[in-house]
């Protein structure tokens, strides 16, 4: 299949069962994404939308170079992948920054992160669905495990009615994150689709930044803010994104989905790293749940990882 040679040697030809490389790659990708929140707290004062169109101009430029070291060819895209992608980069990329941030003026801030950690519910639910098949009942309940652990490491916020709102737009833009790249992955493979999607949400970004901040969109950043720009482009960018593409078709998005339990215990242990403060007795908990629920939705699902991708 083209996702394999895109990706590299597969994890079968490693010696490395499909569900372990899964597994691997799709708790990697949530974990780095964690970091995020702690690391932006040094751009507060860049643009930013101006930040994330730098953040993932720089994660493509990586990946097309990566693509061309490796002989990986571009491909004709149909008018449905454009399509696919387009709408993947202004959703799950581009409209979620947005949704998350304008969240924040209108509710708690923990009120979008804990709205958000239920998107493993969701997808134990739609991606079953979407392939015509029933979901797995205990699935669902590990995932409603993980977004319980995900929910009290966040801390249960609150806010206006316009807050939730937005919030729910911010979790409907991660579910796209994983099922608008279900139909590329098989074809195009997870460096392309990480690619293509990260350099078409910049001039998206770009335009919104305009409308936000008019001229001030960009600037150049000082030392700290340049540092903290690479690191999401490199690691939270392109490297997550490729894990978490290249395992969705390995575990299928339901149990996908479980993994995004570790999003706040990657926000956790980079606090702690940064010196941000140290675990909570809720943070322990939520954890705890969140390993249980990891643990429940993969019981049967290291033999037969890849037939829940549709």
């Amino acid at each position: 299949m083209e996702v394999t040679s895109a990706a590299g040697v597969s994890g079968r030809a490693r010696g490395v069962p499909e569900g372990v490389r899964g597994a691997l790659g799709a708790g990697t990708a949530m974990f780095l994404m964690g970091t995020l929140p702690a690391v932006s707290l040094v751009l507060h004062e860049y643009p930013v939308y101006g930040g994330q169109a730098l953040r993932y101009a720089g994660a493509a430029v990586l990946l097309l170079a990566f693509m061309r070291a490796r002989g990986i060819a571009h491909l004709r895209l149909s008018a449905r992948e454009l399509g696919l992608i387009a709408l993947l980069a202004a959703t799950g990329l581009a409209a979620f920054n947005v949704f998350v941030i304008e969240s924040t003026r209108y509710a708690d801030p923990t009120t979008a992160g804990t709205v958000v950690a239920t998107v493993p519910i969701v997808l134990a639910l739609l991606g079953p669905l979407l392939a015509r098949r029933r979901p797995t009942p205990h699935i669902v309940a590990a995932a409603v495990l993980v977004a319980g652990g995900a929910a009290v490491v966040t801390g249960l916020g609150g806010g206006s009615a316009l807050g939730m709102l937005l919030a729910a737009g911010a979790l409907a833009c991660e579910v796209g994150f994983s099922l608008l790249a279900v139909p590329l992955l098989p074809r195009l493979g997870a460096i392309r689709v990480s690619a293509y999607t990260t350099a078409a949400a910049v001039p998206i970004l770009l335009a919104a930044g305009l409308v936000a901040d008019g001229g001030g969109v960009l600037r150049v950043p000082d030392a700290v803010e340049a540092t903290a720009l690479i690191y999401q482009a490199v690691v939270v960018t392109a490297f997550a994104f490729f894990c978490w593409y290249d395992a969705l078709p390995r575990l299928g998005p339901e149990r996908a989905g479980l993994f995004s339990g570790f999003l706040p215990v990657g926000t956790i242990l980079c606090g702690l790293a940064l010196g941000l403060g140290g675990p909570t007795w809720p943070d322990l908990a939520g954890t705890a749940l969140v390993v249980a629920g990891l643990l429940l939705g993969l019981r049967r699902g290291t033999r037969s990882a890849g037939r829940g991708a549709p």
